[in-house]
């Protein structure tokens, strides 16, 4: 997150449209990268320079809503609901009663009526009115002004019609105050509902939140003796010496020094099996300690550790819409101004056309207001995203955002980087035509070691018992290999072959001096996974900066029928670039040298124990170490999440287009009109919910 975005808790968004509001606001006075979440009861945003916070706080309180310290806020918003839904139930329930009783009961005296529909009255008044103005001040009328205009409707006639025929028999021809209590009583009830699911839709975040460990244990030394100091993980420096226990969640990343455990990585990767780590072994921030204790050194601060890393993919995901978001927002913005307006007409064409009397025509006219939802369409799709890119982070697969599942679940092509992508990545070395002996592997190790490729990391592994030599100017050509200088003057350089005599080749003053070839094998599952893209249309190609005789190799082991070798990285880059243009294409590497192509796909997947640049350019990280299979379940969760959001857009949409009608020639009165528009909630929400226990197919 950058220095300059801010996150505030907000108190009063009630629905989608509430925060879409409030996200307009800002951005139409200046404000960047805004995005109100009215599940979490959040809204962030970017200064633009000379903005402050307190601009930002004053708009959003003009429009109704309340600041609060994140601290207090946890739950403060829905209980606050909750209370208001109760508060106007004790009153509502009496009111409904009546039509259950004689005529000449207490309950329908036209006092008793009064008096226990202005409380819940006023309550709506309060509640809707307050977020109904201050939509319509930011721009965007949300659904609170179709019930606040409802609700309203119904208790002004009432009392009107009520006072005006005081005494007479007539007096109960005008008594619609259950209808006016209801209204506020069902709406706040749906509220309540719809923000306890879609929370159950945000649950991945809150239990990624709960591994964070509130107290590091740094170990001092004081000449001889060991003191541990307790503190919080925020203020552990890079190379701190921590003591883990068992039991405990470890709170920031770091390597064992000493000692051996157990330890659960099921949080991060979304393996169940514990992991066995001794010392030289990576801990990493948020996975527990099952077993065993160790002392570790610190490798990050825990900001910058792999737990906040998570943490903070999964918040921006969900702040990023796919493109098919766009049109439910269309119609959102515009929908209450068209259902105000589809209510008028009812109200002109029932009483002045059909000649239908005062008191059907505004219960008429108050059904259309209420049984409209545009909550439905907004909810549609972020809760199907939320609930999509929580299930896949439970299976170890970080989806960076919205767009990405959209992507991901309508890609057409998949282009594969080879080596450490469908290959191990677990060499085995063949050294031939060797004129330095072992200061050939000395020299390879020492260049090795300052790259990150899969390939560079099994040589420095396989060459561990060789001393390193010094050398200088040691640069990285991506896509052909390493060069430097020794401290003698000799130009050096290990990498591709370009003779074709072998795979690499180690040369002294541009003469080869010795030639490697390489072994590989393909992972474990990967012919399952090419059969599964194959299987679902997706055509799969394979670009490879290795030999023509191991690209065919692994192609025809994997039935790929498309693939190029000897590529460089600007060879994979303009290749992309030339599909894209026509096609929906994802890139899977894991190299340094994958990077850039992995930006410029419209997908770039990498795992977890790829290069950190692979990482930071992919939109989708494999955290698991069965990648093969996580990829699979990847695309799996990506088409479940797309089918949900269009199932949602089709129920949200689908419904209003009947419901509104129906309302109109006064086929529902509001009472269950504003029933059926909360049930409209439930369903969108409850269908978004299916993702975390349905099964991938």
């Amino acid at each position: 997150m950058s220095e300059n975005e801010i996150t505030l808790k907000v108190e009063g968004m009630t629905c989608s449209n509430c925060a879409a509001g409030i996200s307009k606001s800002l951005k139409k006075n200046g404000f960047k990268n805004t995005h109100a979440s009215f599940s979490e009861g959040e809204v962030s945003f970017a200064l633009n320079g000379n903005q402050t916070k307190e601009e930002a706080i004053d708009q959003i309180k003009s429009l109704g809503y309340k600041i609060v310290e994140a601290d207090l806020a946890k739950d403060s918003r829905l209980s606050q609901i909750e209370r208001k839904f109760l508060f106007s139930l004790l009153f509502s329930l009496p009111l409904l009663l009546h039509m259950f009783v004689g005529k000449d009961s207490w309950l329908n005296l036209p006092m008793v009526q009064i008096t226990l529909a202005t409380p819940v009255f006023l309550l709506g008044l309060a509640h809707f009115g307050k977020s109904a103005w201050g939509s319509i001040k930011g721009g965007m009328a949300n659904m609170d002004v179709l019930i606040f205009v409802g609700s309203s409707s119904a208790f002004v006639y009432s009392l009107v019609g009520t006072l005006l025929s005081w005494g007479s028999p007539q007096v109960h021809q005008y008594m619609f105050f259950e209808t006016a209590a209801m209204i506020v009583t069902v709406v706040l009830m749906g509220n309540v509902i719809e923000q306890r699911a879609v929370k159950k839709t945000s649950e991945q975040l809150g239990e990624l939140t709960k591994l964070q460990t509130s107290v590091a244990r740094i170990v001092m030394r004081l000449g001889k003796k060991e003191k541990f100091f307790e503190t919080e993980p925020k203020n552990v420096k890079l190379n701190d010496e921590l003591q883990i226990n068992e039991g405990e969640h470890v709170p920031v990343d770091g390597v064992i020094i000493s000692g051996e455990a157990q330890v659960d990585e099921s949080a991060i990767t979304g393996e169940s099996e514990l992991i066995s780590k001794s010392k030289g072994d990576t801990l990493f921030s948020g996975t527990t300690l099952f077993s065993g204790n160790c002392r570790v050194k610190a490798l990050a601060r825990a900001k910058d550790s792999t737990l906040e890393k998570i943490i903070d993919l999964v918040k921006r995901a969900r702040r990023d819409q796919p493109a098919i978001q766009i049109l439910g927002d269309k119609v959102s913005s515009i929908f209450v101004p068209v259902v105000l307006g589809i209510s008028s007409l009812t109200f002109i064409v029932s009483y002045l056309i059909f000649d239908l009397s005062l008191t059907t025509t505004i219960m008429n006219s108050i059904a259309v207001l209420v049984i409209s939802c545009p909550c439905a369409m907004g909810l549609a799709t972020p809760t199907a995203v939320v609930a999509g890119i929580g299930k896949a982070a439970k299976k170890g697969i970080l989806i960076k955002g919205g767009s990405t599942l959209e992507r991901l679940a309508k890609a057409e092509i998949a282009i594969f980087d080879k080596t450490g992508t469908l290959t191990t990545g677990n060499f085995a070395f063949q050294f031939e035509e060797n004129q330095l002996g072992d200061r050939a592997q000395r020299l390879i190790k020492s260049l090795e070691a300052h790259s990150s490729h899969p390939l560079a990391r099994s040589f420095t592994s396989f060459l561990r018992d060789y001393e390193p030599v010094e050398l200088k100017a040691v640069v990285e050509k991506k896509g052909r290999g390493m060069s430097a200088e020794t401290i003698d003057g000799e130009q050096v350089f290990f990498g591709i072959d370009t003779k074709e005599e072998s795979d690499l080749v180690l040369e002294l003053d541009n003469t080869p001096v010795c030639r490697v070839n390489v072994k590989d094998k393909l992972k474990h599952g990967a012919r399952e996974m090419i059969k599964y893209f194959h299987d679902t249309g997706i055509k799969t190609i394979i670009l490879s900066g290795d030999r023509e005789e191991k690209v065919v190799q692994a192609a025809e082991s994997l039935a790929i029928e498309e693939f190029h070798f000897r590529m460089r990285p600007e060879e994979k880059l303009e290749f992309i670039q030339s599909l894209s243009e026509n096609k929906n294409v994802i890139m899977v590497g894991d190299g340094i040298n994958d990077g850039p192509a992995l930006s410029l796909a419209q997908v770039g997947i990498s795992h977890g124990g790829a290069s950190s640049l692979a990482i930071d350019s992919a939109r989708v990280v494999l955290m698991r170490s069965d990648e093969m299979d996580a990829l699979i379940d990847a695309v799996k969760v990506s088409k479940e999440t797309y089918k949900t959001i269009k199932q949602n857009l089709f129920w949200a949409f689908f419904y209003n287009i009947l419901a509104i009608p129906v309302a109109a020639v006064g086929l529902l009165n509001p009472m269950i009109a504003a029933l059926s528009m909360a049930f409209s909630d439930v369903i969108v929400i409850g269908n978004s919910l299916r993702l975390k226990i349905r099964s991938l197919k």
